[in-house]
């Protein structure tokens, strides 16, 4: 199955990049063991001059960003999942045999609703608010550990 972590907005170079950027290579190169290819979608930020106009604008460049697979959005109403819960929302979309399963950070706007409802997960890290680029951070992080997770690697000692 294709994993992909489509986000809104390209993150610029620095501590958090590089961070992130391991974290992914992490797990792409652990991942084919899952039976995963992990992929990043950087999609430009709508230039809109409404919100409501913005976040429509992103949530279509999102919903083409899923293709042909399932949707599931880092949001902050979303569900409190913890790591084991996550890798389990992972593995159960492969093992059903989706072609894809999209996660998405969205704009600085937020989310769309449509995008919400279209949407077969949403998942907070938190009732905080979280920079984007720290956001991107804990996801990739988190996508290696459900890697990790799903290949029965010591990693994720909790």
């Amino acid at each position: 199955m294709r994993l992909t972590l489509a986000c809104v907005g390209r993150q610029k170079a620095g501590a958090e990049r590089d961070l992130a950027d391991r974290y992914l290579d992490r797990a792409r190169s652990a991942g084919r063991a899952a039976g995963l290819v992990i992929d990043l979608r950087e999609l430009a930020e709508s230039r809109a001059r409404s919100a409501p106009e913005r976040k429509r604008e992103e949530a279509a460049l999102l919903r083409a960003a899923a293709e042909d697979g399932g949707l599931a959005l880092f949001d902050e109403r979303g569900d409190a999942l913890d790591s084991p819960g996550f890798a389990t929302l992972i593995g159960r979309t492969r093992d059903a045999g989706a072609p894809r399963l999209t996660l998405v950070i969205g704009g600085a706007d937020g989310l769309d609703e449509t995008l919400r409802g279209a949407a077969q997960a949403s998942i907070s890290f938190g009732a905080m608010t979280w920079p984007h680029q720290l956001v991107r951070v804990m996801a990739c992080e988190q996508i290696y550990r459900a890697v990790m997770l799903l290949t029965g690697h010591p990693y994720h000692r909790a």
